[in-house]
């Protein structure tokens, strides 16, 4: 597989350290993916800008944690899944919602699972969603706001996920404990 560097900020291409400070700021440290990702300072400024987008999205916590690890765990993503297990404690969403995500077991309410439901669609039909797709997503109290940061957070998690195949990225000190593989 390709040997891919994990930069710090002395030893990142000069676009990439204000942004890799940003990281180290935010975080208490340089992901992995981060210091991956600032190979191309572009890629790195396009996932932080993204990342924040999602951030400021239409969903809460919950949701987005639904979002990212429904998108991790189809992708099986072994750095992702890890990472968003972590991020979603500190975020206060409880076990009852992470485990499912991770397992692929249901989820404990409805609408989360609507959610949940209406992303694999969307990543399995590549967007050619079904009006039955839409249907039950609206029934679920979701409307077109949501439909698209859904998107939003997928292109997000596109480019964390493939990035992450393809570097092998090892997964984060705080987050090996958190440690995934797809259920097969």
């Amino acid at each position: 597989m390709a040997d891919f560097k994990l930069h710090d900020i002395e030893s990142a291409p000069e676009g990439a350290k204000p942004l890799l400070e940003k990281s180290q700021k935010g975080f208490g440290m340089i992901p992995s993916l981060h210091a991956v990702m600032a190979e191309s300072p572009q890629v790195l400024d396009a996932y932080q800008k993204l990342h924040q987008l999602v951030l400021d999205s239409s969903f809460d916590n919950e949701e987005k944690t639904v979002v990212w690890q429904t998108i991790n765990v189809e992708n099986a993503c072994h750095y992702c899944v890890p990472a968003h297990t972590g991020i979603a404690k500190m975020m206060e969403v409880s076990d009852d919602i992470i485990e499912p995500l991770r397992n692929e077991t249901p989820l404990p309410n409805e609408k989360l699972e609507a959610l949940r439901d209406f992303t694999l669609a969307v990543m399995r039909k590549q967007g050619n969603v079904s009006e039955e797709d839409l249907d039950a997503f609206f029934k679920a109290g979701y409307g077109h706001r949501q439909v698209l940061d859904v998107i939003l957070t997928l292109s997000q998690k596109t480019m964390s996920n493939y990035i992450n195949h393809i570097a092998q990225t090892p997964v984060d000190e705080p987050f090996k404990k958190f440690a995934w593989s797809k259920n097969q």
